[in-house]
């Protein structure tokens, strides 16, 4: 039953990244640890309005924070929340993905829009362990650059050293320095990885990640290779109201993140 009661939250913080998107820095008013893998998820309550599924994105100065853009009749609200009133908290869910089991291989991380969040929280811990880990590819999309979140982080990125960012920009209307105008697929093409010997993960819309699937096949990467989020309508967490089902699994408590071989066979079907 705990697992259906919200601990209560505290924002500590709140920062706008772009108009209608903002990150929420929660203090967790409860003395026991909170711990989580990256690529897991919270069920965010807020009191009269309901809850929802949201990306953890880190852990910072004993802060929990989570990137919210407002587009919902829960979404809206939370983003409007004043620094110092509360909020509700259920989790941490899911799987998230095997950063430990993928020690000392090329990391590629393939992601598109806001969809970044569970995929960025993987960069900055493969960053702060740089020495346990290969070369390491960013490859992220978004429709205008102006559209792209943590661009400062991005541009830190690019001066690591065995670290290739490789941006896209899918309706910009003319060429920017060190932007590609296209799909983020396309940049795959321009990695410079292992393919016998990475892990790739991927987080984004789905049509997305399967053309990124077909160019991999194409690059020689093996589906054993391939990590991917799934995004579904989770409103329990559990794998209780069967609304996120996929197959034979629930993408709430057996994903979102998934080995690519266990989803493979109802990956792009109506109805799934």
């Amino acid at each position: 039953m705990a697992d259906f009661l919200p601990m209560t939250a505290t924002l500590a913080a709140k920062k706008m990244e772009l108009p209608g998107v903002h990150t929420l820095s929660l203090a967790l008013d409860t003395r026991s640890p909170f711990n989580f893998d990256f690529g897991q998820f919270n069920m965010l309550y807020l009191f009269g309005a309901g809850e929802v599924a949201i990306s953890i994105m880190g852990w910072d100065q004993g802060l929990l924070q989570h990137t919210i853009r407002a587009v919902g009749r829960v979404t809206r609200p939370l983003v409007e929340l004043e620094v110092g009133q509360q909020l509700g908290l259920r989790g941490p869910f899911g799987q998230g993905w095997p950063l430990a089991k993928l020690q000392g291989k090329d990391l590629v991380f393939i992601t598109a829009g806001l969809g970044c969040a569970p995929v960025v929280a993987a960069i900055h811990h493969a960053v702060a362990n740089r020495d346990q880990y290969g070369r390491i590819v960013i490859l992220q999309g978004v429709k205008h650059h102006a559209d792209l979140l943590w661009q400062a982080q991005y541009r830190r990125w690019q001066t690591l050293g065995k670290c290739q960012v490789l941006l896209a920009a899918s309706e910009e209307h003319r060429h920017r320095h060190r932007w590609r105008l296209g799909l983020v697929t396309e940049l795959l093409e321009l990695a410079e990885f292992d393919p016998g010997h990475c892990a790739v993960l991927m987080c984004g819309p789905e049509i997305m990640m399967l053309a990124a699937l077909k160019q991999l096949a194409r690059q020689q990467v093996g589906d054993d290779a391939v990590y991917m989020s799934l995004e579904r309508n989770f409103q329990c967490g559990q794998g209780l109201c069967g609304h996120c089902q996929l197959g034979p699994y629930f993408v709430c408590k057996d994903g979102p993140v998934f080995h690519y071989p266990t989803v493979k066979p109802w990956l792009g079907q109506e109805g799934l």
